[in-house]
């Protein structure tokens, strides 16, 4: 038997419950695999508080990891056992061993350990559409970030400034500013000590920037889009904060034809040709040594009360892993 964390209803950290599972063999499509590390992010709190609503109870939450597979369904041609694989957006990571589907499997590099994937399967290819699709970053780029210093943040810093592009990034203390400076955020914002739209303008001399990435939410609009310059974009992809307000699209005509879009991971790796091209381009700047990934907090599995704990009570930077 293998142990997994089961939620029964939903609510706070502690209705995550450390248990025995019977795990059973893979179907249609599916793989069976020992995990090694998963991966914690904010999506998991939106599962586990009910936010993103689960049919059937109980259900383990996660979205990523890495490990080794163990067993192939029927159909299965492109994966065999002994294969190290990672993947993302595919729920049920919290667990020693699990079924997977394969159409969110990937290979990954042999230069790529099981912990370093699983910090960066999620973050690090929602970085790569943010950075590659949603707007296309260059050495002209003028962008703002919030929660620089985070998960996806720390991953951004670097990638943006090995595409030559200013970033601003805004953080919630000092240490985190140092944090967010030293992977290559260009200008930090103190949210907590300062106006951001005001240094914004002032850091841009009053022109803006071209775009905002807001995965904060509700405490962040609509002072974002104050931020942009005329037919900026407003890339809004996670509600850390709390939900936002209904969009009055007539804002976005008053403060400069601006654009807004709300992406998602799970849209950008549908099928097996966007997702080999989205994990491709992060292993890519991974192995090539322009993003490096920092794991600054490490928890045993069992003791995913705690981490949900110090992830909403914005104690953690950079990466967050499981191990079992």
């Amino acid at each position: 038997m293998a142990h997994a964390i089961q939620i029964y209803e939903t609510g706070g950290p502690e209705v995550m419950k450390w248990e025995e599972v019977e795990v059973g063999e893979p179907g249609e499509g599916q793989v069976r695999m020992k995990q090694s590390a998963a991966g914690l992010n904010f999506i998991d709190v939106y599962f586990r508080t009910g936010t993103y609503p689960q049919d059937t109870m109980p259900f383990t939450p996660g979205m990523e990891g890495a490990g080794v597979v163990e067993a192939v369904g029927p159909g299965v041609s492109d994966f065999k056992v002994g294969d190290r694989v990672g993947y993302a957006m595919a729920l049920g990571a919290y667990a020693e061993t699990r079924i997977a589907p394969v159409n969110r499997l990937v290979k990954l590099p042999d230069s790529i350990e099981d912990k370093t994937a699983a910090a960066m399967m999620l973050k690090g290819m929602t970085a790569s559409y943010l950075l590659r699709r949603t707007y296309k970053v260059g050495s002209d780029t003028t962008l703002l970030f919030h929660a620089a210093a985070g998960g996806v943040g720390t991953i951004v810093c670097q990638w943006a400034k090995y595409l030559g592009a200013t970033m601003i990034g805004t953080v919630g203390s000092d240490e985190k500013a140092e944090l967010a400076k030293a992977h290559g955020c260009t200008h930090t914002i103190n949210y907590k000590t300062e106006n951001f739209v005001e240094r914004v303008k002032e850091i841009t001399d009053g022109e803006g920037v071209d775009v905002v990435y807001d995965a904060i939410g509700k405490d962040t609009f609509p002072d974002s889009l104050d931020c942009l310059k005329d037919f900026g974009l407003w890339a809004t992809f996670g509600q850390s904060s709390g939900p936002l307000p209904e969009l009055n699209m007539g804002l976005l005509a008053q403060k400069g034809s601006l654009y807004s879009t709300r992406p998602t991971l799970a849209t950008h790796i549908a099928n097996r040709e966007r997702l080999d091209e989205l994990s491709g381009a992060l292993f890519d700047v991974v192995v090539g040594g322009h993003v490096k990934l920092e794991i600054n907090q490490t928890y045993a599995m069992k003791d995913a009360e705690q981490a949900h704990r110090d992830l909403e009570g914005r104690k953690t930077t950079g990466s967050t892993i499981f191990t079992m």
